[in-house]
């Protein structure tokens, strides 16, 4: 696998009961990584993903740090046991969401309890800024980004609907006040859109209802010790690499109001060189890949046997 190469990291949507639990049993080095992060939080949040109960794991601010956790064990087996050192092997990392913090951790620039601390806050800030019922998150599939923007600002009308995941071409999400949302969504059927779903969100992400957990964003960044990463982020709200670790601090802020461009990362990353992906922690950024990026295949690694075949190829 001799080719350019990006990490990238899952964002929520990848969480379930028994995440991480097999690689766990079979990685001491993975179980020493969930105990760094359970310690960090004050919380057995390793068997909370072993054994649920599933209400409990997908609250937000349990399901952040869950699906870090298991993105950075991956990393970490890779690095202790296989010997794999990410500035050796990639380019480049990013992240979905969430998954930039692990991306950051990854490369150097937060600790594993810095990174757990700040996603437990950002769960919970998400979690709080919006009361329940309020908001709602639907992906609109078979329309354009340009045309999704459209329908949500002609739908918005005295409320907030914004377009909020650019995830791959025909699949973008809308964020905002659930009464917008629906009306984005019967707009979009008519527009000609080949499906809308409301998404199983406890709040209305990457929009303007955000902006109190940006706030507490900002309050809890500007006390963490963010390092510059050994290698390059691409930033979700740039679509472009960064490496200054107070530009990085700001586009976090920015990042909990502001679109996930994924479609124009991977395809900057691309542009850039990069011949494979390979996904750490998940298996949901492999379908968007395909069809963002066909010609840069993106390899998923989750268990054991994921891990021992991707040491055969780096």
């Amino acid at each position: 696998m001799g080719l350019t190469k990006a990490f990238i990291f899952p964002g929520q949507g990848s969480q379930s009961v028994g995440m991480g639990a097999a690689l766990a049993d079979a990685s001491p080095v993975a179980r020493e990584l969930f105990e760094e992060v359970d310690e960090a939080l004050g919380q057995h949040l390793s068997r909370l993903m072993r054994e649920g109960p599933d209400e409990e794991l997908m609250l937000t601010a349990n399901a952040q740090p869950a699906i870090m956790a298991v993105s950075l064990a991956v990393l970490r087996v890779l690095e202790r046991e296989g010997g794999v050192r990410l500035a050796d092997k990639a380019a480049y990392v990013a992240g979905h969401s969430l998954g930039e913090y692990s991306a950051l951790c990854a490369a150097g620039s937060l600790s594993v309890a810095e990174t757990a601390r700040l996603l437990r806050v950002r769960g919970e800030a998400m979690q709080a800024a919006v009361a329940p019922g309020v908001g709602a998150m639907a992906a609109l599939l078979g329309l354009g980004y340009d045309e999704v923007v459209a329908i949500a600002a002609q739908v918005a009308q005295d409320q907030v609907c914004a377009a909020a995941n650019d995830n791959a071409p025909g699949q973008v999400v809308v964020s905002g006040h659930v009464e917008a949302v629906t009306r984005a969504m019967r707009l979009a059927k008519e527009r000609g859109a080949r499906h809308s779903v409301l998404l199983p969100v406890s709040a209305p992400f990457h929009c303007p209802l955000m902006a109190p957990a940006a706030d507490a964003m900002a309050a809890a960044l500007a006390g963490a010790a963010l390092r510059g990463p050994v290698v390059p982020l691409v930033a979700n709200v740039r679509a472009e690499a960064v490496s200054d670790a107070t530009t990085i601090k700001a586009l976090l802020v920015e990042q909990v109001t502001g679109v996930v461009r994924w479609r124009e990362s991977v395809l900057w990353m691309a542009g850039a060189g990069v011949a494979r992906f390979v996904e750490l922690g998940g298996k949901v950024l492999g379908p968007m890949g395909k069809r963002i990026a066909p010609d840069a295949p993106v390899t998923s690694v989750v268990g054991m046997a994921d891990i021992e075949a991707l040491l055969k190829d780096l």
